[in-house]
């Protein structure tokens, strides 16, 4: 299927395409790239993919990335960090003016099954790499998505609002946890994975911050909905050991703050991505999620 970029981001992927001479590749570009194809459209953003002698994707903001509390820098020099310790490909150019960013294509391999020692490797990896300043406040992140759903007269149906009260509560226990944050990725949904070249690799990481590894985990378990036996197993690649019951608890209290954030993240979009059913059903599953806690 062949997808179209809007106006506005056909006209910034041109203007990042004339700055050639500025991407960082070695050895230099000799000539402009040329654009092969749309990539299939994200929600928040669009990637094309080009070649100049390699294939690049060029990402173009699809929304301001500070509606959803994101720093570009971040993203850049977690990127550079990232693909130096062997994590996610290498980045070769950015401009935050023009909502661009550009980096090496990962040819993904035959799709193969979920191997969670691959993923719990990933992550180990990631939450290694250097500290940066900007932090995830998932507080914070949750308040903006509740304002913009007011701000746009949106009305959340009666199950979600009878979440907002446990999910603070989650939010001030995890809070007043001592855990060490380090470097996550806060995206690593399987869409975000890429089996290439004999290895698995990270992409999209315009959600990279500060923040507790127990959350970055919980988006994979709850966002990729592992098995019970996929989410033990997870937990023992990821830990060397099986994990104690204090941090079953921890993740679960960041599964049940996670998917409250996945679902305002989806009632706030400008386009609904999803069906009315969709969302009812996400609405369900974190009812029962909240609903298992209590009891």
């Amino acid at each position: 299927m062949d997808f179209e970029l809007p106006r506005h981001a056909q006209m910034k992927l041109e203007q990042t395409l004339a700055q050639w001479p500025q991407w960082q590749c070695d050895p230099a570009l000799v000539r402009a790239p040329n654009v092969v194809k749309v990539l299939t459209p994200g929600i928040s953003n669009h990637s094309v993919l080009v070649a100049a002698g390699q294939h690049f994707v060029v990402r173009i903001d699809g929304q301001n990335p500070a509606v959803h509390g994101l720093s570009r820098q971040t993203e850049w020099r977690t990127l550079e960090a990232a693909h130096a310790a062997g994590l996610a490909p290498r980045p070769r150019y950015f401009n935050p003016e023009l909502g661009s960013l550009v980096c090496d294509y990962l040819a993904p391999e035959r799709a193969q099954k979920l191997h969670v020692t691959d993923v719990a490797r990933l992550l180990r990896g990631i939450h290694q790499l250097p500290a940066r300043h900007h932090r995830l406040d998932l507080g914070e992140r949750i308040l903006r998505y509740e304002k913009q759903l007011e701000h746009r007269g949106r009305e959340l149906d009666a199950d979600v609002l009878g979440c907002r009260g446990p999910v603070a509560g989650l939010l001030q226990a995890v809070h007043d946890q001592s855990a060490t944050a380090v470097l996550c990725h806060n995206d690593l949904l399987r869409a975000n994975r890429i089996f290439s070249s004999g290895k698995l690799w990270a992409v999209d990481w315009e959600y990279c911050a500060m923040a507790s590894p127990w959350y970055d985990i919980a988006v994979v378990v709850n966002g990729d909905s592992l098995t019970v036996s996929d989410t033990a197993a997870l937990l023992n690649a990821y830990l060397g050991r099986a994990p104690d019951a204090g941090e079953c608890e921890v993740l679960r209290q960041y599964g049940c703050i996670y998917r409250y954030l996945e679902l305002l993240w989806y009632l706030a979009l400008d386009t609904p991505v999803l069906a009315p059913a969709a969302i009812a059903e996400k609405s369900a599953a974190l009812v029962n999620m909240l609903a298992q806690r209590m009891s």
